[in-house]
């Protein structure tokens, strides 16, 4: 195995949780309804777009909050392994989550770490979302370890809230979330889902995520450090219905850090030397998704400087703004695939594009105030984009929105 010369160390040792969502519900209504598919896809919008979060114009950027969930604990003790250790999944995910939270309290000071759970505690599916969402957070990850029938499959794989593309995907989901038959009234809370009905688990992935880029940015930067820096076997980015990262308004991942099943896998992940590993892969991931999130690493200029010829934004490129203008904009989509500005999925809406490094970024409008750009945003709120959001540029390149209420007041 081959290990990374520059990943920072320091032991911990701790333990981990895990979430459900429900199906009940979701049948009630289908089996009353023609077909009931749309009627039941609709309900989930309407959740979805009242439980979003709106954050300030000054913060709308700004990745200030992290909510680190150790999958599992207490009277739950995950996966078994191999049975060859006396810690389980809870143990192994516990402390590689405390140590990713030290390694970002020690280099990122400006990000509050909050943890569902520090210690060997069993904490309810419902509660890990509910810690997230009231506390705003900007980033959710809960963090797990795999199993399988079989001894041979080794690997890391994230995953990020979606329909299940394989049956492997499904199975993964039903395990992780069968610790809500641990919790007292679970059908009620999680509207009768069950984790072993397969009927339930489609209904659960109905379930719309207005973060669904952010989520897959995080995950492809996550995967491509366990592969590049960490050596680890990369099974890719996936979607499944979690339920611990079902009912989170913010961008969330689950990371399943390997398999406890494969004896070499499982002496890797039990070792110091190994959490020490994993742990750093997660925090350095973090770390760029911030950066690029908070634009630290966009700048047109340089980009092209170093070859590559992102796509301007086509306000300033079309001559359309006066030099030095303060413009505000909506931006309601970050892709990591181009597309088409005429394709549906912008419902109408007239959309300008740009490019940063690896990402596609889509706009819409180009107001001289702010009030204007509001009322763009509620345009686009009424068109599914909640999750939108005003940035604000000058001369073509992004600057902090409060800086540019500033500049116009001022002007």
């Amino acid at each position: 195995m081959r290990y990374p010369r520059d990943f920072m160390g320091c032991a911990s040792t701790a333990a981990a949780p895990k979430v459900a969502v429900g199906k009940g519900a979701y049948r009630k209504v289908m089996r009353r309804t023609c077909g009931g598919w749309w009627l039941t896809a609709g309900f989930l919008l309407v959740f979805a777009a009242t439980a979003m979060p709106q954050n300030s114009g000054k913060e709308a950027n700004r990745v200030g909050v992290i909510v680190l969930d150790a999958g599992h604990g207490g009277k739950d003790p995950g996966n078994m392994g191999t049975k060859r250790y006396k810690t389980t999944e809870k143990d192994v995910a516990l402390a590689i989550t405390l140590l990713v939270g030290k390694y970002i309290n020690d280099n990122l000071p400006d990000v509050k770490v909050i943890y569902t759970r520090e210690d060997d505690r069993f904490i309810e599916l419902m509660e890990r979302d509910n810690i997230a969402n009231k506390a705003k957070a900007d980033v959710f990850l809960s963090i797990h370890c795999n199993a399988n029938k079989s001894t041979d499959p080794p690997g890391c794989e994230t995953y990020v809230m979606g329909l299940h593309k394989t049956e492997a995907n499904m199975r993964v989901a039903m395990k992780e979330n069968e610790s809500i038959l641990l919790e007292a009234d679970h059908a009620l809370k999680y509207d009768g889902y069950d984790p072993k009905d397969p009927e339930s688990m489609i209904a659960l992935s109905l379930r719309q995520n207005a973060y669904l880029d952010h989520s897959l940015l995080l995950s492809s930067l996550i995967q491509a450090q366990f592969k590049d820096r960490v050596g680890r076997v990369d099974r890719g980015v996936k979607q499944a219905g979690f339920l611990v990262i079902s009912y989170t308004t913010m961008p969330a991942a689950l990371i399943e850090l390997g398999f406890l099943t494969n004896a070499e896998e499982e002496d890797f992940l039990q070792s110091a030397k190994g959490q020490e590993y994993m742990a750093s892969a997660i925090y350095r991931a973090f770390k760029e998704y911030k950066d690029r999130i908070e634009h630290k690493d966009v700048n047109f200029s340089e980009l092209e400087a170093k070859g590559k010829t992102p796509a301007k934004d086509s306000t300033v490129a079309s001559g359309a703004d006066k030099a030095g203008e303060v413009r505000f904009k909506v931006q309601i989509v970050t892709s990591s695939k181009r597309i088409p500005t005429d394709s549906p999925k912008f419902k109408g809406l007239d959309v300008e594009e740009a490019q940063a490094g690896d990402l596609w970024k889509y706009s819409v409008g180009s107001e001289p105030g702010l009030d204007g750009a509001r009322k763009v945003q509620d345009l686009c709120k009424s068109k599914g984009f909640e999750g939108s959001f005003i940035t604000a540029w000058q001369g073509g390149k992004r600057i902090d929105l409060q800086q540019a209420v500033t500049l116009v007041r001022d002007r």
